[in-house]
């Protein structure tokens, strides 16, 4: 589905909800504009810190170090960087479309996406308070595991 049309359903949805009840929908837009602003400013932080480690990272380099030729140190390379960092999803997905059109390889990629998205060696000691550290640590090596897994399938398939 083309983002236009993504566009127009949701315009047609917000027409919808406004015509069923004209109170909650304002609600909901201000409670969504709400949480734009606060969202924005680590938002644009994570863009800024984005578009100046791919200023900085030529394509050559990122293709050495996460291309489909670097093997096994370009994935783990990606598992590190994956794991202890931090990123909410919504920047993740785009900074993942980067990295490959900046030259680095689909298994590398998935590394990073999966280890960013399921481990969490920063999280761990908040993790180990509530679940318990056993659990924390068993879930974090299930994770990566996953993710190696994984990451070698889609490496290989594509």
């Amino acid at each position: 589905m083309s983002t236009a049309a993504l566009y127009l359903v949701t315009l047609l949805l917000l027409a919808l909800s406004f015509r069923k009840d004209r109170k909650k929908t304002r609600q909901a837009l201000v409670k969504a504009w709400k949480s734009f602003e606060n969202i924005l400013p680590q938002f644009l932080a994570i863009l800024v810190l984005i578009g100046l480690m791919l200023a900085v990272l030529d394509k050559e380099l990122i293709t050495r170090l996460l291309g489909a030729e670097s093997g096994a140190l370009g994935m783990a390379i990606a598992a590190v960087i994956g794991s202890v960092t931090l990123i909410p999803g919504f920047i993740a997905f785009p900074l993942a479309a980067s990295l490959l059109s900046s030259g680095a390889g689909y298994g590398q990629t998935a590394m990073f996406l999966t280890t960013l998205m399921m481990v969490g060696i920063v999280t761990l000691p908040l993790e180990g308070t509530f679940f318990g550290k056993r659990l924390a640590l068993m879930r974090n090596a299930l994770a990566f595991f996953y993710a190696v897994v994984s990451s070698v399938v889609l490496g290989a398939l594509l």
